[in-house]
Parts: structure tokens; sequence; C-alpha cells
């Protein structure tokens, strides 16, 4: 339910109806809902005449499943009254007012509960069914799914499947969590009604519909969170009118709304390619909906979340999206096969498209607030390896696929050692608990004792004195064919089961170990808002009753410290700038040095090259690659100890020595003034520094970390980021299609009959010339690049520092403001105002109350 979309018109209704002076706030989506839910059962109830003694039980049965407060119940007796009394069932503008902020599956719903009631005397009359047809018409219902409602309730004719498919999502419990638990429960109430689908049916539809209840309690928890920033919006809003609050503190609980209500859990899948990925998230979501080859086909990033409609998004590196149709995804979303058997990525480097979304009403983790992250395989070429590190900043837990009939090949050794690494921030040295590793094709071994060797050794390698994971319940052996077979089957086997443990334990981790910490974050930010505005009301509250008063010469000195403020804050942009050019001058020499040594260290490296194929062509792809991957890896070792290490760290510290040291020269200064007037700026100050995430220890190593964690080039250190990106142009955008296209025309045929040992070394020769080539025409892009980056680490410091003087000055304008407004006022007035303060304390306090009593214990 949008409750956006309420009008005042919908408050003005519903004060009229309660006879209640309603305010927006007021008017919860249950309070909604059950509003209409009360007028289309009185109309099917009254519209024949005669309320017969089923009609009145059904009545209260159906009341009673929505008023589990005394004050519910209440407020349900005086919208009886009302929609009596105005008859609103007889208004259908009206319902259409009350039902503005409903769902598709939410109209669904109330239109349900009016057959229902129609069918509780045993026979449906037909006036009551052409009203429920006439309100369905203006809420814009499927007739077709009208047709499936009364199917179920008058036990009588037959329905079309796919209707009674779209029906039963419709009505599938997880999209009632804005609502209340309640309401899941009369939509399952509603789903055991309906017509009974096919046996083989029924099957699949219970290995489809895993419970995932954890992850429902979670959203239900974040929904609850989510209401009451709303509130407190409203609240800050009206304190904000009255001239008693920043008007900064709308934009803080703005931004804790926004963040809570498009909070979702993202699980990316990477692995090699031909580990079955596709298959594995065909599993999950119990549709065939990933193409699935026996070759590499992951082309792009698919991100597949839940919508209330199926439907596929196609977004472009310049920004643009576009929906295409279904029939589309499959061909996006996949290379080519000619491109994929050759291993040519120039299709990739060629492919405009940034990543595809796909939404759907039915699939399994998604409609729990899961989004899940198919990402192309991690050894097919370096650019794509670059877009799957770039995904794993915002990634909740990774799974890492293993083929089971060739498990942990060095390739796979290395790369989930660097995922490690990645997941961790860059540290080497500690296991990671956010990654589950999952063997595929466990169903190929055909031995048991091919299964426990298997099994060994992954827990080994895994589990072992260095181990890659940490938790429990890290490691699965699973067949994700077997699965979907088993799925479509509706049949249940060991692999089965194997999978529904797998996906248990994501979910546990999901919701215990990732979701109660979002959930900890989220109610701190809210707690702190709430004090914030609680302090301010009391400032307010002291300058009216005369505690607080700002002499002339208190005056005089509060604007002198916002004006020594401002002069802080321009010092931190000056510095800012001129680190970021010695920074910049620093790093040009690093860059020239680096360069200078990289034909030796990459001649060194290609003696190392090596390939399995006697094809010119074959060998410039597989050298080409191997070029690419060396110059990348060359490249990330110099961006992690000179632009990291030599050069952003030192430089870094000086800034926020800085900052730091004019910060606790603000903070000294509040608090002098506090001591002379009897004001509590000082404690106001502190939680805007909370709010910000700003700790006074800005200068520690720990910190410093955290300005280059998630900007792509030193989350991990990996490929990923911009200035990785500016690298690809020269080595995964363009040096294999060149290898491949001049430099195997120049040596053609084969190397049977021919010096195979000096061949070998002159294509190594012209491959390291054409990499050369391209990576000095790249050059300059590079370092801009790194030029940027550089720039936006020192600007996102200094734009801290820059939030929290400003607020420090506007919580002094706020002061003096409060104090001009309390003179200018009458006693009465003042009375007036003192009165307001204390109510909105009380609503603040309640606020409180609601947010404490959401986290689970």
């Amino acid at each position: 339910m949008d409750i956006s979309l309420v009008s005042s018109e919908a408050v003005d209704l519903l004060s009229r109806i309660t006879g209640q002076k309603l305010r927006k706030q007021d008017l919860t989506p249950p309070v909604i809902f059950l509003a209409a839910l009360i007028t289309v059962l009185l109309g099917v109830m009254l519209l024949d005449g005669a309320v017969t003694d089923e009609e009145k039980r059904r009545w209260q049965q159906t009341l009673n499943r929505f008023i589990p407060s005394e004050d519910a119940r209440q407020l349900s007796q005086l919208m009886s009254k009302g929609v009596r009394q105005n008859q609103v069932y007889k208004k259908l503008n009206e319902l259409l007012i009350l039902t503005a902020p409903f769902s598709e599956s939410e109209r669904l719903l109330l239109i349900g509960f009016g057959y229902e009631m129609s069918a509780a005397d045993g026979d449906m009359d037909a006036r009551e069914k052409k009203y429920l047809e006439v309100i369905a018409n203006r809420l814009e219902i499927n007739p077709q799914h009208l047709a499936v409602l009364e199917a179920g309730f008058s036990h009588q004719g037959t329905v079309e499947p796919a209707a009674l498919e779209e029906v039963q999502s419709l009505l599938d419990p997880a999209r009632f969590h804005a609502l209340d638990a309640v309401f899941i429960k009369a939509a399952n109430d509603l789903l055991a009604i309906l017509p009974a689908k096919s046996k083989q049916q029924a099957k699949q539809q219970q290995r489809l519909n895993l419970p995932y209840e954890e992850l429902q309690r979670f959203q239900g928890y974040r929904q609850q969170l989510e209401t009451a920033s709303k509130q407190l919006a409203e609240i800050i809003q009206e304190g904000t009118n009255e001239g008693v609050l920043l008007n900064n503190l709308a934009a803080q609980v703005e931004q804790a709304s926004q963040k809570l209500s498009s909070q979702r859990f993202r699980v990316a899948v990477v692995g090699e390619f031909s580990q079955g990925k596709s298959t594995l998230l065909n599993a999950l979501l119990g549709e065939e909906i990933q193409p699935v080859r026996e070759i590499p086909c992951s082309g792009t990033v698919t991100v597949l979340r839940y919508g209330e409609q199926k439907r596929v998004i196609c977004r472009y590196k310049d920004k643009r999206e576009e929906e295409i149709p279904f029939e589309q995804y499959k061909i996006k979303a996949a290379i080519s096969e000619e491109a994929a058997l050759d291993c040519v990525s120039d299709e990739l480097a060629r492919s405009d498209i940034e990543e595809i979304i796909f939404e759907h009403p039915d699939l399994e983790l998604c409609r729990s607030g899961v989004e899940i992250v198919d990402s192309p395989g991690l050894n097919e070429h370096p650019d794509r390896t670059a877009i799957t590190q770039q995904l794993l900043k915002d990634t909740d837990a990774a799974i890492f696929l293993i083929n089971a009939s060739r498990p942990l090949t060095q390739g796979e050794r290395d790369l989930i050692q660097d995922l490690k690494t990645q997941l961790n921030g860059g540290k080497t040295d500690e296991a990671a608990n956010n990654l589950f590793v999952v063997v595929n094709f466990m169903d190929l071994l055909r031995s048991e004792n091919g299964r426990q060797q298997v099994r060994q050794r992954i827990e080994r390698f895994v589990q072992g004195q260095n181990p890659i994971v940490a938790g429990e319940n890290r490691v699965h052996f699973i067949s994700a064919q077997a699965t979907l077979d088993a799925i479509f089957a509706g049949t249940e086997d060991d692999y089965l089961k194997a999978f529904q443990n797998f996906t248990g334990s994501i979910e546990k981790f999901l919701t215990t170990e990732r979701g109660l910490i979002k959930l900890q974050q989220s109610t701190t930010g809210l707690n702190r808002i709430i004090q914030s505005c609680c302090d301010e009301l009391n400032q307010f509250e002291g300058i009216l009753n005369g505690e607080l008063k700002v002499s002339e010469e208190n005056k005089q000195k509060l604007l002198e410290q916002m004006g020594e403020s401002s002069g802080r804050d321009v010092k931190i942009k000056l510095l800012a700038a001129q680190l970021v050019e010695e920074s910049t001058d620093e790093a040009i020499d690093s860059y020239n040095e680096w360069c200078e040594e990289l034909g030796d260290i990459m001649a060194e490296n290609s003696e190392g090259w090596t390939s399995n194929h006697n094809q010119k062509k074959k060998l410039f792809q597989d050298y080409a690659k191997q070029f690419s991957t060396d110059i990348s890896k060359e490249f990330n070792t110099w961006v992690d100890e000179s632009i990291k290490g030599s050069i952003l760290l030192p430089n870094l510290e000086v800034l926020n020595t800085e900052i730091r040291q004019h910060i606790e020269a603000i903070q000294e200064s509040i608090q002098s003034f506090d001591l002379k007037i009897g004001s509590n700026l000082s404690d106001q100050f502190d939680l805007s520094l909370s709010a910000a995430g700003v700790e006074m220890n800005l200068a520690s190593s720990s910190n410093l970390d955290d300005d280059t964690k998630g900007i792509g080039l030193f989350g991990s250190l990996g490929t990923g980021g911009a200035v990785a990106g500016a690298l690809l142009a020269f080595t995964g955008l363009g040096l294999v299609p060149i290898a491949i296209a001049g430099g195997a025309a120049a040596v053609a045929g084969w190397l049977f009959g021919e010096d195979e040992e000096e061949l070998e070394q002159q294509i190594k020769q012209q491959v390291s010339e054409q990499g050369f080539d391209k990576f000095n025409e790249s050059t300059q892009e590079v370092f801009d690049k790194v030029s940027e980056y550089i720039a936006s680490v020192f600007h996102k410091r200094s734009k801290v520092a820059t939030e929290v003087i400003e607020q420090a000055i506007s919580l002094s304008e706020n002061l003096l403001v409060q104090q001009e407004k309390a003179h200018t006022e009458t006693l009465e007035q003042r009375q007036a105002k003192k009165a307001f303060l204390s109510k909105k304390r009380q609503e603040l306090d309640q606020v409180q109350k609601n947010i404490e009593a959401t986290l689970p214990c």
C-alpha cells in the first residue's frame, strides 16, 4: 500500500465517517483497509434489504480478524456506524478515494472478502454479485479473477488455469507484509477457499512455495520501522512549520526512511564459467529463467528481484533504461554461442548493456526481500572480472560455485582467495563470514567413495588451517539440475533436501547475521533524530519559561563563533585542494617510474605464459588473455603499494588531523557558551556528529581505511572500479581482438612442421608489442581516472567536515531564532506554544516506544 497516495479527501472522509478529527498520519494501512472492508461488507449485507443470521456471524468473524486491540474494536464500531449513516457503500467515488493507495493484490483481497460475505448464507444473491462486479470494475479488477473468486465460494463452474495461477500469485501472503500479520493470515485463509490445482500442480506448488518465514518476519520488522520513520517525519514537519525544529532534521529522517524502504538483501552468485550458475539460479527461482548452455553464456550482469508484474528492464552504459519483451531476455542476457565457444570477448566489449533487471512476482527468495545477482564468470575475461568485483561492494552474501567433477582447480583456488579478500574489505588474513561455497554437479559422481573424496578435498581447503569461510553451514554439496528436475516433477529426493538445506542456511544468515544489524543501525539512527528533536523542543521551552536567555553580549559572541566556524570550513577545503594537487604530483612521478619498469616485468612474466593449443589463432588468444591478466595484476600492485600505501594514507592523515583539530575547537567554543548561559548546544552537536557517522577518532588508521573502502579501486584492490575500468580499455576491451585479427593474419597456419618453440616466442613478442601499443594509447585515460579518484577521496572527507560544521552553525542560528520568536509572542501564544511542545514530546515518546517494540528479542 502506497501511503503517499492517501489524499486529503480520504482524511476528510474518514473524519466524517468516524466523527473524529483525524490526521493523515492516523491513516495507517490497516486503518484504511478496515474502512474499505467495512464499506464493501455492509454493501453486500444491506443491498437486498435483509440481513441474515449467517451474514451477521460472517460479519463478526471477518472483523475479528482485523481488530486485535480494544482501540481497533472501537474504531471499527465508529466506522460501521458512519458508513451506515452516510451510506458510503452506495457512493463508489468515496470508496475509490479510500482504495486509491491499494495495490492490485490489496484490491483483490478486498473484493474476495465481499464474495465471502455474499456466500455466507450458502447462496450468492444475483444482486450481491452485480454489486461486487460493479465495484470490481471500478477497482480495475480482471473479470477472470472475479470468476476464480466466484467459483471458489460457490463451488460451481470452471476456471482458466492461468487465471487461477494469477489470483494465487496476487494473494500470496508475502505481498501483504506492508499491512500487518493479520492480513497475511487473511490472505492464507482466502487462498484456501480457491479452486484446487491439479494433483501435479499442487505437488509442484508445495515445492516452489518455500516458506522463508524468517525473511518474511524480517520484512515485517522493517516495515514497522519504516512506518515509525514516517510518523517521525510528520512530527518534524509540524515542528518545522511552527519554527521550533531545525529544517535539516526533516532531511535526516527522509534519508532514514528512504534507506528503510529500499532496503534489500543482495546475494551474488559467482564462479568460473560452466559451473552451473544459471541452473542454480533457476533452481532458486523455481523457473527456467536464466539461459543455460554447456558453454559460457552469461553475457552481462542480471539482477533478479521481486516485482508485482513480470517484466524485464535493460539498463545501458549511457544511463538509458528500456523495458524489453520477455522473449528478448534470454537473448540479451547471453553472448552468442559462436562467441562463447570461441572464447572471444570482442562481442562483450561492444555491448552497451550495463545490466538487465528481471522482475517477477513468483521468484522464491526475491519475494522475501532478496535480490539475486547473476554475474559473468570470474575467469572468462578481465572486464567481466571487473564487473563481478564491483558488484561485491554492496553484496550481503556471495555464493561461490564449484564443479564437483573437477573441483578446486588452481584457477578456482586463486579466485576464491581473491573473493574472500574482497568480501573482507582487502584483509587477507581473515575468513569471510558471508561467503558460501556450493559444490554443484554432485549427481555426476557415481560412487559414494568419489563423493566422499570431493567432500574431504573441499572441506580441507575451505575450512582448514587457513580457512576461507567463517560461520556455520557455509559449505554445501548439491545438484542444481537434479533439484530443478525434482521441482518440476513434484518429487522429493536427497538432492532437493540438500538444496533446501542450502537455501535455509542462506536465509538464516541474511536474517540473523545481516538483517538484525541493519535493523539495529536504522533504530539507532531514528533514536538519534528523536533525541535531537527532544533537545530542540526542550531548548525552546526553556526560552519560553525564561530559563534560557541569550544577552546581547552572548549573542555577539555566538555570532563570532559562527563566523569562526565558517572560516574553519574554508581552511579545510583549501587544505584538501592542496593535498589533492600534491598527491596527484606524487602519483605522476610514481606512475612514470612504474611504466619504465613495466616492460622488463612483463617480459619476465611472458616466460610463464602457456597454452594447450597448437593453432596460432588459439595461441594468440591465450597469450593475449595472459598479457591482460598480468598487466592488470601489476597495475593493482602499483595502486595498492603506491597510491594507497605511500601517497593517499599519509596525506589523508594530514587532512584528518586538521579536521579533528577544527572540530575539537568548535566543540570547545560551544561547550564554553553552554556554561555561560545554560544551553545544551554541545549535546545537540554531539548527536549531529553521531548522526553523520563522524567520531572524534578522525585520524585513526581504521577511519582512513574506511575512506578507501567501497570506491572500487581500493575497496578490494582488485580490477573493479573506475580506475581499473580505464585500464581495461587497453586490455579486456581491446587487446584480444587486435591480437586475433592482426597477429593471426601475419602468422597464419599451424605449428606442425615448424620450430614450435621459436614460433611461440614470436607470437608472445607480437602479443606484447600490440599490448603495449594499446597501453600507450590508453595511458592518459588511465591516469586521468587515477587523478579523479584521488580528488574524490579528499573531496569526500572535506564534504563530511563541511556538513558537520554547517550543522554547528545551524544549531547556533536556531537558538537565536527561537529566542527572537519567543520575545515577539504574547502570553497567550506562549501558553499555546508550550502545549504544542508538550504534545510533540508525547508523540516522539510514543514513536520511540514503537521503535523499541519493533526489534526482535
